[in-house]
């Protein structure tokens, strides 16, 4: 018996979105408006790019960023899901599918000493230059319609459990706790008997209620979760069933 916990990463496990919390690092705390209007809808990460040029430009290095990555909140009840987890690892496999980057969530977890929860990162690569700026690339390329240009977290789900089925391991239940629009694509993959759990008043409780009202609901059971305490009750719950 062993269960997949998906997480996403922003508002998800942190209580912020780490891409616009980096900002408090930019002269003033702020962009200039002809960088914030630059945003294309679906080319966040081409955006992030400008982003981190101009911190770069504005002589924001590696050791700054860090600091404040670091402060960020963990979500309500978070600290006590991850440690849930970790405790539980024979059981449930656990990965993270993000819009953030492979440097800010790297940190964030290893900071707070939960990197060995994670089985897998799957995140925007992201790396420092020998001359100190971040720089970010799309994840993959894909062709779905639905999702954001560089990632489409169905499909990497999909490569995913494909990778481990090769491998011998097939999983009981399915768990996907998130709380984005981009949340939506890989929760109408999931089956029944598999689980999405929803941050409270986020854009996937939203959408997820939008389809069950246009008679297109989604296969799999939906609880929605506003701390992650909640979830430790849920997996509990799972364990002894």
């Amino acid at each position: 018996m062993k269960f997949l916990l998906v997480f996403d990463f922003d508002h998800t496990i942190i209580d912020e979105n780490s891409d616009t919390w980096i900002v408090k690092c930019a002269p003033e705390k702020k962009l200039p408006s002809e960088l914030r209007n630059s945003y294309c809808p679906g080319h966040w990460t081409d955006y992030m790019g400008r982003v981190f040029a101009y911190l770069g430009d504005s002589g924001v290095r590696e050791d700054e960023m860090r600091r404040a990555m670091t402060a960020v909140p963990f979500t309500a009840g978070m600290a006590d899901l991850l440690g849930f987890i970790g405790e539980n690892k024979e059981v449930f496999d656990c990965i993270i599918i993000s819009d953030s980057n492979a440097v800010f969530i790297d940190w964030i977890l290893k900071a707070a000493d939960f990197h060995r929860v994670f089985d897998e990162v799957f995140t925007n690569p992201a790396a420092f230059t020998s001359t100190g700026y971040l720089t970010v690339q799309n994840f993959h390329a894909h062709q779905c319609a639905k999702c954001p240009k560089n990632l489409c977290k169905k499909k990497v789900l999909e490569e995913f459990l494909d990778k481990k089925l090769k491998q011998g391991t097939s999983y009981t239940q399915i768990v996907y706790i998130g709380d984005g629009g981009n949340d939506l694509c890989p929760v109408t993959f999931l089956k029944k008997g598999d689980i999405a759990m929803p941050r409270q008043g986020y854009t996937l409780e939203k959408k997820i209620s939008q389809l069950s009202q246009g008679l297109s609901p989604v296969k799999c059971s939906v609880l929605v979760w506003s701390s992650g305490v909640e979830i430790v009750s849920c997996l509990k719950l799972l364990l002894k069933e």
